[in-house]
């Protein structure tokens, strides 16, 4: 049996790390215009995220993320791409990387610009950022009209989201409704949702892909569900960076929301709710 530090240990997602350095670009980044037609050095890091196990035990580079191809990556789409800020440059490449890089979990850049044009002397300015994917659970439902084909359609406009996978969808269960009872019954249904969103962006996503079908005359229960994606997606970031303060605060938005729970889920937030108080106080 495992002590209770120790199985947490075990419980915690740690990933290997390649490292680039340095990587020399020349591009057209920058705000002024002479920037973006001649052009300067950079200075690209990168730390990949990954689990390097099988690659270790095989001396198979399939088994790995090819760091040659990377950086050919990085150099390639930085000089095919103009961008104002550095902000906007670390973003989109790191997006590009976590799309299409295959094992890459997480990524942390750095784009350094040597003698940034501020007029004052300097070595260098940068800016540094860390990504990442994340695993969201969202409930669906719907009580009108062709429910089945209202929850599918949702799935499939979730997939078709750039930076969304969806990696399981569950089946169907029908259900009475809560509250208001004279109404038809739910067809719910769950997902498991693979995502570079950050929790608010998907609620917008999920608001925005409600109105849409609100349009088409369907209704998808969008309080419950954006409700358990928060609750969920907090889940997933309270084990990624152990930030107990953040989840208390996300735990009192989902309770205040409490009036659109059923009486079993609200008890189980509680029951949370007390155990993240006491990790909160510590």
């Amino acid at each position: 049996m495992y002590g209770k530090e120790e199985g947490r240990q075990k419980m915690k997602k740690d990933y290997d790390e390649i490292r680039i350095e340095d990587l020399e670009v020349f591009a057209n980044h920058g705000v002024f215009p002479e920037e973006n037609v001649l052009g300067q050095k950079f200075l690209v890091s990168a730390v990949l995220y990954t689990d390097t196990r099988r690659a270790g035990l095989t001396d198979d580079l399939s088994a790995s993320i090819h760091y040659g191809e990377v950086s050919a990556f990085i150099d390639r789409y930085l000089r095919e791409h103009t961008f104002q800020l550095l902000e906007r440059a670390a973003e989109a490449l790191a997006e590009e990387l976590l799309l299409h890089t295959a094992g890459l979990e997480k990524i942390r850049l750095e784009i350094k610009k040597p003698w940034a044009p501020v007029r004052l002397p300097l070595k260098t300015v940068s800016v540094v950022i860390e990504r990442q994917w994340h695993t969201a659970y969202i409930a669906l439902g719907s009580n009108m009209g062709d429910r089945e084909k209202y929850i599918t359609d949702a799935v499939e406009a979730l997939g078709a989201l750039k930076g969304c996978v969806v990696e399981k969808c569950s089946s169907f269960i029908e259900t009475p409704p809560y509250g208001v009872t004279d109404q038809d019954d739910f067809l719910n249904g769950c997902l498991k949702l693979r995502t570079l969103f950050y929790p608010k962006e998907l609620l917008r996503e999920l608001n925005r892909i409600e109105m849409e079908a609100e349009e088409n005359g369907s209704f998808t229960g969008v309080r419950e569900r954006l409700i358990w994606t928060l609750f969920c997606m907090m889940i997933s970031y309270m084990k990624e960076t152990s930030c107990a303060s953040l989840m208390w605060k996300c735990t009192r938005e989902i309770l205040c929301c409490g009036l659109f729970l059923r009486s079993r889920r609200m008890c189980a937030i509680r029951r949370m709710e007390k155990q993240w108080l006491r990790c909160w106080k510590k």
